[in-house]
């Protein structure tokens, strides 16, 4: 079952279709952000997902979102969806990422261990409006070049270049059979030999050289690596490194009590999401055993919700598997659009991933557990850090953002297209850029709105009315 079934229309239909939506939604209306006066507080839209958080975590949350408009963005997610539901739609819904900012686009294995460059946050995703996506994306991108200090004409270069990167990929998935849409992908070694084309000069061939070292070494991040990291012998049996507040150990967070009936709970957990695996992973997924549990604090916008790093152990203690159980919450996107269809919220993410990805992480499953609390709570499962890479912003220059945005609105377009009505997408986007232009002003001004929002989350720590952890 999936979320979003779009009827199947005649290429000339869905191309009429899309032609037509513009004289109601003309492209250069996308320019426009809705007024402030008519928007939630922001800080009490970070008060409200707070009360289903982990309380100790909450203010980590809110200091990691204190340290810059950029960190505050990433995490306003439900905020800017608040935003987007008062602009105007093509009506063309697609399975949307729901927080597809430039960060949440990266590198990761594939099942035949290749290096592949996709969107790889799912918490909010739901079938939505394209434009959503491409919005966020967009702004991402105009609020980092900001942040290190790019001129207004780079910034609009970026977010120009970027958008225009998802029309012409629409406009090429259009033409293209719908398998060859489903299986295509962009791998590590295409990613090179588009940077090296684009460099011109010596410094930009210098950063093409730097992005194959980073390439090369997200390619070593395996459940191997990442134990190496979190964990240490101990008595001959492998455990994990308590890092508080960061990873703690499960037995340096709760009672001995109450520790056994969430490690049996956690343990139930594994047992039962194997059910939501392929038959022959579920299988392989049951040749390891659980060895020891942490909590973990993960992200920006996710911190607070509960995530635990589960380590297994197969065949000996080189035969490390480390999986990660994140709590799967409402998306944000159900506030302003139709629930989903599927009552396990983690369910609602794996799905997504799926359509959404062109290869997905073989342990990727779902399960519901209870928690000491008593309360039943929905959870993904996945490895952790499975080759995965992203984006440095700290190091970003004009041109190197260009190219990595250039990317993510490639990647963007695929993960539509394999759910949606590309060709209509494409009519209604043309060959023109009036829609990329649109989106560099929609950019500029969320920008704006970003900056305010992030001084009103500083204003509100300073006041008292909500408490922030820096540092961490």
């Amino acid at each position: 079952m999936v979320e979003t079934q779009p009827a199947v229309l005649a290429p000339d239909e869905s191309a009429i279709l899309g032609r037509q939506t513009r004289a109601s939604v003309p492209r250069s209306a996308h320019a426009d952000v809705p007024a402030d006066p008519d928007r939630p507080d922001p800080v009490d839209l970070l008060l409200d997902q707070a009360r289903s958080r982990v309380p100790e975590l909450v203010p980590i949350r809110h200091g990691r979102m204190a340290s810059s408009p950029f960190a505050y963005f990433r995490g306003a997610a439900l905020g800017m969806a608040a935003d987007l539901s008062r602009t105007p739609v093509s009506g063309i819904t697609v399975q949307a990422c729901g927080d597809a900012h430039l960060l949440n686009f990266g590198l990761y294995a594939s099942p035949e261990r290749r290096l592949v460059f996709d969107v790889n946050d799912f918490d909010e995703t739901l079938p939505g409006p394209w434009e959503w996506d491409v919005k966020r994306l967009a702004a991402s991108l105009a609020i980092a070049g900001r942040e290190r200090g790019f001129s207004a004409r780079e910034r609009s270069r970026t977010v120009l270049d970027s958008i225009g990167a998802y029309r012409l990929a629409m406009r090429q998935f259009a033409g293209m059979r719908t398998l060859d849409v489903w299986y295509a992908k962009l791998e590590s070694d295409e990613i090179v030999r588009r940077l090296r084309a684009a460099a011109r000069g010596t410094e930009e061939k210098r950063r093409v050289r730097a992005g194959e070292r980073q390439i090369a070494k997200a390619a070593t991040r395996t459940s191997l690596q990442a134990a190496s990291k979190l964990c240490r012998l101990v008595d001959g049996q492998l455990r994990f490194v308590s890092q508080p507040p960061v990873v703690e150990r499960l037995e340096d967070l709760l009672p001995d009590d109450q520790r056994h009936r969430l490690e049996s709970g956690l343990t139930d957990l594994v047992d039962s999401y194997s059910r939501s695996l392929l038959p022959e992973r579920a299988l392989l997924l049951g040749r390891y055993q659980v060895v020891d549990l942490a909590r973990k604090v993960v992200g920006v916008g996710s911190v607070g919700t509960r995530c635990w790093l589960l380590l297994l152990i197969g065949r000996d203690l080189d035969d490390v598997l480390i999986l990660q159980a994140k709590e799967a919450q409402r998306s944000v996107l159900e506030r302003f659009h139709p629930a989903s269809v599927f009552r396990n919220s983690g369910q609602r993410v794996v799905v997504g991933q799926r359509l959404m990805q062109a290869s997905s992480d073989i342990f990727l499953g779902w399960q519901r557990t209870t928690g000491i609390d008593g309360k039943r709570r929905d959870f993904y499962v996945r490895q952790l850090r499975d080759g995965k890479g992203s984006f440095d912003i700290t190091q970003a220059v004009p041109a190197g953002l260009t190219a990595y945005g250039r990317l993510c609105g490639w990647t963007l377009a695929r993960a539509h297209a394999r759910s949606s009505d590309r060709i209509a997408i494409a009519a209604y986007l043309g060959s023109s850029d009036v829609f990329d232009r649109a989106l560099v002003e929609f950019a500029e001004a969320y920008a704006d709105r970003t900056e305010r929002d992030h001084a009103a989350l500083l204003k509100a720590v300073e006041d008292g009315r909500i408490e922030a952890r820096t540092g961490i």
